[in-house]
């Protein structure tokens, strides 16, 4: 009997030594949840047996039981290097069409050559679809799917609306006969002219020039129905390239603006130099540029609108002044965008994936699955730190992290084991002597029965 209870204990503390040395192997593995050999003694008895001086038959393994503790982060240079700060696994599968799930905590994610998201082992990881807002349609694990980067390009915007905000000089001079010998090519037939980049629909830019010319100043007639106020009016035109654009009221139903006989719109200071009104007072927009300006094929209808940013009165108005000072644009903007190629992936502690592009516009692409059982203990182990639901680990229940008791998602950074290689050598210090004591009982043991059978 004794022999069998010393077999027991050698087993045990070489099932003790496995553990840890597993643990002490893995120290370095991504991911990697260390174990514990848990052991319970081994007691049989019968109705007929003293119970009051039955001896123990020896120690069995009862689990080995791994340990979810969270592991510390180590910070990366990889923006698909993945840690979960918390509750929760993610969720890979093998194929793109595969139902067959496994969890995981090991984060080291990479691009395949289709530009899905893998770890080294070539599993696909899974994220929920998302909105153009960002917000998740679907957080069932049923929905989810592999994630991939997309290689398309950022899509080009037309530009609708240009704004622009200057001081023109009080005291330039009106160039004799303007602005009805205005030329393009000339420049001593108007005062200033900026430039802004536009962009056709097809994500090509042109040149778009506004011209500005003074025009005499109106004397103020009180008498006149309705009255009209002292004004220095400037003329406003534009060019695409060198064409020149017709502008519209904001109807489009004109096909130009006439002022004194000149395709162009006019904006009005005080003496002062505050701004008074435009003309039209709706405001102007360019006629559509047509295939004459858009050679490449791009929508001839595109109208720009041209903003001069015009607000109430007061220390914060932003339209156009006329002071004596140098002619300054004080902004010049537009609100189109050309063709944009990837420039790089961000994901967020919520998991969130977005595609980032040279043009600066972002695409959400997906949300990073998180997955939570009510038993980890009871995941089943398949190795390269993957797990498979079981019964005793209950059902996996997806959500997105940061949400209810799951955790958050850091980039950039990796879940080291969470090994404690300090406490791992003293067990196995522990681990040894309890082999060596059993085997010193094993051997007294042997020394007993030889005695026996020495006996005559």
């Amino acid at each position: 009997m004794s022999f069998n209870i010393a077999l027991s204990g050698l087993n045990a503390a070489q099932k003790d030594l496995d553990v840890t040395s597993n643990n002490i192997a893995n120290v370095n593995t991504v991911g990697f949840k260390e174990s514990r050999a848990e052991f319970v003694d081994v007691y049989a008895a019968s109705l007929l047996a003293a119970g009051n001086t039955k001896v123990g038959d020896g120690v069995l393994t009862s689990d080995v039981a791994q340990q979810f503790q969270q592991g510390s982060i180590q910070f990366t240079q990889n923006s698909l290097d993945l840690a979960i700060t918390g509750n929760g696994f993610f969720a890979v599968v093998p194929e793109l069409d595969s139902l067959e799930f496994s969890y995981t905590r090991a984060g080291q994610f990479k691009l395949n050559s289709d530009n899905f998201i893998v770890n080294s082992a070539g599993q696909h990881l899974l994220g929920f679809p998302v909105n153009s807002d960002g917000s998740s349609s679907s957080v069932s694990l049923s929905t989810s799917e592999p994630i991939r980067i997309p290689t398309a390009s950022g899509a080009p915007e037309k530009t609708t609306e240009v704004d622009i905000r200057m001081n023109l000089p009080a005291g330039d001079n009106v160039i004799t006969g303007s602005p009805a010998n205005f030329d393009i090519e000339d420049p001593l037939t108007y005062n200033h002219a900026t430039s802004v980049t536009v962009f056709d629909s097809l994500g090509d830019s042109h040149i778009m020039t506004y011209y500005f010319i003074k025009e005499a100043p109106i004397a103020a007639d009180p008498l006149a129905v309705p009255p009209i106020e002292a004004a220095n009016p400037w003329t406003v035109t534009a060019a695409i390239g060198k064409e020149r654009v017709n502008l519209t009221d904001p109807s489009g139903t004109a096909t130009g603006i006439g002022i004194n006989g000149f395709d162009g719109a006019r904006l009005n200071f005080s003496p002062s130099g505050d701004f008074i009104s435009q003309e039209p007072a709706a405001g102007f927009q360019t006629a559509p540029l047509g295939a004459t300006i858009l050679t490449n094929g791009s929508d001839p209808a595109q109208t720009i609108i041209i903003d001069f940013n015009l607000d109430t009165a007061g220390p914060n108005a932003n339209e156009p002044t006329q002071f004596s000072s140098a002619f300054e644009a004080t902004r010049l903007e537009q609100n189109g965008l050309p063709v944009g190629r990837l420039t790089g992936v961000d994901i967020g502690p919520d998991g969130l994936v977005q595609a980032t592009y040279s043009n600066g516009t972002s695409q959400p692409l997906s949300r990073v699955a998180l997955v939570s059982f009510a038993n980890n203990q009871g995941l089943s182990q398949q190795g390269n730190t993957n797990w498979k639901e079981s019964i005793l680990s209950g059902e996996a229940l997806a959500g997105e992290a940061g949400s209810g008791t799951y955790g958050t998602i850091n980039s950039s950074a990796l879940e080291q084991s969470n090994v404690n290689l300090t406490t791992e050598l003293i067990d196995l210090i522990s681990a040894q002597r309890n082999f060596q004591a059993n085997s010193r009982s094993l051997e007294v043991d042997n020394q007993l029965n030889q005695t026996i059978l020495q006996i005559r």
